[in-house]
């Protein structure tokens, strides 16, 4: 019990250093993919990172200074409008992430072509970002700009932050040509998935409900032949208003045929609906 209960709660402050070293490297990350990807190739996708590409075309103004002009005022206005929130560790990657955007601003482009400044710019901003989220934390800028407009117009926040990050892209199609729009977008694309992947992983499984004749033969398969569990739930027919349970389950994407095949070997007449469950936590899963 005491090694179970020790492996399921992690020392408070071995979690602190964690989420503050989740902040250094990922804003590390989205730091090198500007310099590297984004900013030689003139790939504005969104954020305060797309205005300083812009701005540094412009009036050949230093990026990690724009990113500092604009995150810290947005701190401080998040700070004072929507409360303390946000804590030092977005602190911390308001600050740091410009930094290393000034320290690494000499290195050589790993790139000069814009689709795969766009495409690897994208992947590396969106693993940082992925990774500064797993710290509770984040990098300031114009997500903190979309709360404040979120709460003071009670738009939604997806909106808020599609619009600012459009008016930048659209920026950048009018400043640069409107294929460097098209490679913003392209960037603005990859980072979403990246994020969705970093936060939910590469695992996918199956959610299936089923509703059958032979509910406790169909149980009993699925507890020995596939080894996962299966819950009850209660559940009446619309047209017959006779009680019918209803059988839920979810299984890892490598063992939904096996299911499917033994839902159908004993009951060829069952109702089966399936959908996609991106991340499961509990047993047999992953830990929370």
């Amino acid at each position: 019990m005491g090694k179970k209960y020790a492996a399921r709660h992690t020392n408070p402050a071995l979690q602190i250093i964690l989420e503050y070293l989740y902040i250094i490297i990922g804003s590390a990350m989205i730091a090198l993919a500007f310099n590297l990807f984004l900013l030689p190739n003139k790939v504005a996708s969104g954020g305060v990172s797309g205005i300083s590409t812009i701005l540094k075309t412009l009036f050949n103004w230093e990026p990690a200074y724009v990113q500092w002009a604009f995150n810290i005022p947005l701190f401080i206005a998040g700070v004072i409008l929507l409360g303390k929130q946000f804590g030092i560790k977005t602190l911390v990657g308001t600050i740091f992430l410009p930094l290393v955007v000034f320290l690494s601003k000499d290195l050589e482009p790993a790139t000069h072509n814009p689709l795969l400044g766009s495409l690897f710019g994208g992947i590396g901003v969106g693993l940082g970002l992925g990774i500064v989220f797993r710290g509770k934390a984040s990098t300031g800028g114009t997500d903190l700009a979309a709360q404040i407009i979120h709460k003071y117009t009670g738009f939604t926040l997806g909106l808020c932050v599609a619009a600012i990050d459009g008016l930048i892209v659209i920026a950048s199609a009018i400043v640069f040509s409107l294929e460097a729009g098209m490679y913003a977008l392209i960037g603005l694309y990859v980072t979403s998935k990246t994020i969705d992947l970093v936060q939910v992983g590469l695992g996918r499984s199956k959610m299936a409900i089923i509703i059958t004749k032979e509910e406790e033969e169909v149980r009993k398969g699925i507890l020995e032949s596939i080894d996962r569990g299966v819950t009850k739930l209660p559940g009446t027919g619309g047209f017959t208003d006779d009680e019918r349970p209803v059988l839920m389950c979810v299984v890892d994407q490598t063992e939904f045929t096996k299911l499917k095949q033994l839902v159908r070997g004993l009951d060829p007449s069952a109702f089966v609906v399936v959908m996609d469950a991106s991340e499961v936590l509990g047993e047999g899963f992953k830990r929370a």
